[in-house]
Parts: structure tokens; sequence; C-alpha cells
């Protein structure tokens, strides 16, 4: 099938989306926000406010507001900044904590054996990642290394962590074929290690969302995380929850913050964008109907 759909101006998306039933009380905001941020995009935001129309054609339920399509779009990039913040800080303390044990354990260079990986086939791919990272890498530490030292040519596991993206790093620690090794990783968190490389595999594929300002808030994932057997805290808060959605998400987040950066208040904050969009179904971001009397919602003094 050949693609023919025309372009279409924003005077005439306006008037698609009033014949489609949208109620626009400011034609100059909406045509602002139509220039700034774009129909395709803002679409993704008004499909949950579409009821089926006749063949080929779209429409809204009656009383579809451009605001309302609009404050969901605001919650939504306030909440990826919010995640972000959180991946952020569990991410370096992971990269800090994979770096640690693989020095302590193996030596600066001794990440790089092919032997105590599972798969030889994904190490090789790797080392061929992090190698083209470092020889176009601009930080100092990098252009220090390579004019000082010829020898070994990658740099020492320390400077690796801060080389490699983050989904390079929950391959890395994936990868590794010993139990002990991922264990050792883990504990700090107080995760068992499976819980943690589902983890961050999951959170390195929220975080290229958040990256690329994709929509969050009532994503279904095709990258999921497993859900923690212990502490006995986070199977209890997931319980109900859909699998698929965010709410698992930002309990393992909010977890993790409690051991990496516990006065961080970001459950607050969570919990406070939530109530200040009204538009806003739960539901639809995957959290069970009882979750603000989840103790891992509920807020403290």
């Amino acid at each position: 099938m050949k693609f023919t759909k025309p372009a279409t101006s924003i005077s005439d998306q306006i008037v698609l989306l009033r014949r489609r039933g949208m109620v626009i009380d400011d034609e100059s905001a909406a045509r602002h926000y139509l220039q700034h941020i774009s129909y395709y995009r803002l679409r993704a935001y008004w499909l949950t406010y579409e009821t089926p129309a006749a063949a080929d054609d779209h429409a809204f339920r009656p009383g579809t507001r451009f605001e309302d399509v609009l404050a969901l779009y605001v919650f939504d990039r306030q909440l990826r900044l919010l995640v972000m913040d959180a991946i952020e800080r569990v991410e370096v303390a992971l990269r800090a904590g994979w770096a640690h044990h693989m020095a302590m354990t193996y030596g600066s260079h001794g990440y790089l054996d092919q032997g105590i990986y599972d798969s030889r086939d994904r190490h090789a791919r790797a080392v061929t990642t992090l190698s083209d990272d470092f020889k176009w890498s601009k930080d100092t530490f990098a252009e220090h290394y390579r004019t000082k030292y010829t020898d070994p040519v990658l740099p020492p596991v320390w400077m690796a962590a801060e080389v490699i993206s983050f989904g390079q790093l929950s391959k890395w620690l994936g990868n590794l074929k010993l139990r002990s090794d991922r264990q050792a990783i883990a504990k700090p968190f107080g995760l068992d290690e499976k819980a943690l490389v589902s983890f961050a595999h999951h959170m390195s594929y929220v975080r290229n969302i958040c990256a690329h300002h994709g929509r969050l808030w009532n994503k279904r994932f095709t990258v999921t995380m497993a859900v923690p057997k212990f502490p006995a805290q986070l199977p209890v808060a997931m319980r109900g929850a859909h699998e698929r959605m965010l709410h698992n998400t930002l309990m393992m987040l909010d977890y993790l913050l409690g051991v990496v950066a516990p006065d961080s208040g970001w459950r607050r904050r969570i919990v406070t964008l939530v109530d200040s969009c009204p538009q806003v179904d739960t539901a639809a971001m995957g959290f069970p109907t009882d979750w603000r009397t989840r103790s891992g919602w509920i807020l403290r003094e």
C-alpha cells in the first residue's frame, strides 16, 4: 500500500480537530502549541480521548478539550524529568558498584578477560563497542590515557564505567559468568542479582524513552523487569500492578533511591505530580486501585 496522506497546515489541523469534536477555546494558543510541539507528538496524548468513529476517521468523546490534552502532555514531560532524575542517581551508583567490584576482584583491566563472561560472543561485541566509544571520547581522562599509555589500549575498568552507555553497562553486568560476581554487585542495593540485572536492562530501556522525549505515562513496555522476591516490601507494593506499565518501575526507582539518595524526597514529588493533573488515569499507568494506601506510597512527614 502506498502512503498518500498529504501534509496538513496548522490552520487545517485546527479545523480537523474541531470537526472530530475537540473543543478549542483559545485558537491562538492551540496554534502556538501545534507549531512548537507538533500535531503528531500531541496526537499520542489525545488518543486516550478518542472514541470509535466512521471508517478511516477519528472522533473525540464529547467535552474533550485541547487544554486537557496539553495538560496531559505537560504532566508526561514533568514525569520524564523526575524519572530521569532518579535513573541518573541509580545509574551512577550502579556504574560505581560494577567498577569497584571488578577492579578489586580482577584488577584494573581484568574486566576484559573473556573467561569471566558467560558468552564470549556478547563479550566480544561489548569490547568492540567500548573500543569505538573510547577511541572517540573527548573526555579529558580519555585523551590523557590515550596520550600517555599504549598498553593496554583500552582503559581501566573505572574509566570504562564512565565511557560506556548505560545499556552497555547492563550487558557487561548481565554477561558475568559467576553468580557470585553479580551478587556482590547487587548486595549493596539489597537486591538479588537476578532482580538487579533485570532492572538494569529495563532501566536502560526506560532511560532511552525519556532521553528521546517519548510518551511515558501510559507506555506499555516491551522490555519489562522481574518483580523482586525481596526485600518483602517490593513484591507487596507491586502486587496487582500491571507488569508492562510504569508503576513497578517507579516503585523500584523509589526503593533504590532510598539506598543511594535517601533524602531525595522523590516519592513525594511523584505523588504531588500525579495529584496535580486530574486528567491522569493512574490505572493507565499500571497502578493498583489501592495504591495510595500501600506502604510503598505513603508519605512520611
